[in-house]
């Protein structure tokens, strides 16, 4: 079973989203400037994950309370964060469309993050408790919202080629070939499971 938001194969799509959104400032930022951003936002964003996922460990035998603890430590050291450091800004018009892409979803999956550890708080220790958990509407919600973000993901790339072939990025050395290395290597798309279905249905795969 994958686990994209809180075991070590994760890291690529959080840090895609530190990449895209990072920084924050008064004002509409230039290509360069947004550049530098991401560079800056990639590092902490990298940091915090690191140490999250250095203590991660997740078996077929994982309690609720092991996954209450990774889910609330995602969220309050790498997600909010992230939503807090992209409030106010003002993208340059060429990659604006694709921010808002990106942000609104992370903005919303936040959200049902965090529904999903209250309810994940609520499991009793045992098989009837992981299935009613797995069968609840909360990571029913949290499902639809890994699938929504494997599509947004993909089209993502679809626009981004686009606005390459368009030209709109003619005049920013770093933009299409870093960009497409935030999409291709940074954001991780691959790393959503092939079946959002199956996230955390129980039993548990190791």
């Amino acid at each position: 079973m994958e686990h994209p938001t809180v075991m070590p194969r994760s890291v690529p799509v959080l840090l895609g989203i530190a990449l895209l959104l990072g920084g924050c400032g008064g004002g509409e930022m230039s290509m360069t400037d947004y550049g530098e951003r991401i560079d800056a936002a990639a590092t902490e964003a990298s940091q915090r994950a690191e140490e999250l996922f250095a203590d991660a460990v997740w078996t077929a035998d994982a309690t609720p309370r092991q996954l209450q603890g990774l889910l609330e430590r995602g969220l309050l050291e790498i997600r909010i964060p992230l939503q807090e450091s992209v409030e106010g800004i003002d993208p340059p018009a060429q990659i604006a469309d694709l921010h808002d892409l990106m942000w609104d979803w992370h903005s919303d999956f936040i959200s049902v993050e965090q529904a999903l550890v209250a309810r994940v708080g609520e499991a009793e220790d045992s098989v009837e408790g992981w299935t009613a958990l797995s069968e609840s509407p909360q990571v029913a919600a949290y499902r639809s919202a890994i699938a929504e973000g494997k599509q947004i993901c993909d089209s993502f790339q679809a626009r981004l080629d686009a606005t390459a072939a368009a030209g709109a990025f003619a005049d920013t050395p770093w933009i299409p070939s870093e960009m497409k290395e935030v999409v291709e290597a940074a954001l991780g798309c691959q790393w959503f499971p092939e079946d959002p279905e199956n996230v955390y249905r129980y039993p548990l795969d190791s």
